[in-house]
């Protein structure tokens, strides 16, 4: 998990690697995180890392899996950085619905001309684009979720009102173990373009998602004590496409 704060005020992004994955299909469902930071774009000018200047004051990047990043050259503001997540979808209409009527979130900028609309549970948290692309939404191989904790209580609530609706449920209301940590519940469900969502007690969450004060040591010694690509070399094989 990487983010710019702890997890119960901030957005944060949850990276999985695969040792013996070369390479994904990007889809055209992500299009795109937007973070305010001048920071993050001095960065990457220091750093050599390739911008695109999409508007003023805003620059559009790629991380090494392609996903695109929009770094908006301003101070960083006292809360989260993380302005908001843009999914695209088929039908904006039936997709707005969905996520306000459905899932409580409030709207907040429909702009009709650029086919979007802007939501969100609070003014100070990240908020949720949904761009209408006017085709099917491609997953890809390279999709996640998005995720959400919400009062333990409010989990049952959610499940049934999807199944009143007839909606779409990849994984009941369940509880997950963790050795010697909290044990959360969580149901999993999927939006009318199949992007999945994730809804999680908030109490047991909280212990979950402490924040390391070793986590970026660990994370570099475990990238270091990758030798998957000497693996693969040596064997002469190549990590496989997923």
């Amino acid at each position: 998990m990487v983010g710019f704060g702890p997890e119960d005020e901030h957005f944060v992004a949850e990276l999985t690697y695969n040792y013996g994955v070369g390479e994904y299909h990007l889809g055209n469902d992500f299009l795109g995180l937007t973070l305010q930071s001048s920071q993050a774009v001095s960065n990457a000018k220091r750093l050599g890392w390739p911008l695109t200047e999409v508007g003023e004051s805003l620059y559009l990047t790629k991380a090494p899996g392609g996903y695109h990043f929009y770094l908006v050259d301003k101070e960083q503001p006292p809360n989260d950085p993380v302005q908001k997540v843009c999914l695209a979808v088929s039908d904006l209409q039936r997709s707005t619905h969905y996520w306000t009527a459905l899932l409580g979130m409030k709207v907040m900028e429909n702009n009709e001309e650029k086919k979007t609309v802007l939501m969100g549970y609070a003014d100070t948290q990240c908020k949720l684009e949904l761009h209408d692309i006017g085709g099917a939404v491609d997953h890809g191989t390279a999709f996640g979720r998005i995720a959400f904790s919400c009062p333990r209580e409010q989990l049952p609530d959610l499940e049934a009102l999807m199944k009143k609706e007839n909606q779409k449920i990849l994984t009941p209301l369940v509880s997950l173990d963790t050795p010697g940590k909290a044990t959360v519940e969580v149901v999993i469900l999927a939006d009318p373009d199949d992007h999945e969502i994730c809804f999680v007690g908030d109490e047991a969450f909280r212990q979950l998602s402490i924040m390391d004060p070793k986590g970026n040591a660990l994370l570099d010694k475990a990238m270091a004590e990758d030798k998957s690509d000497e693996w693969f070399a040596e064997h002469n094989r190549q990590k496989a496409a997923a």
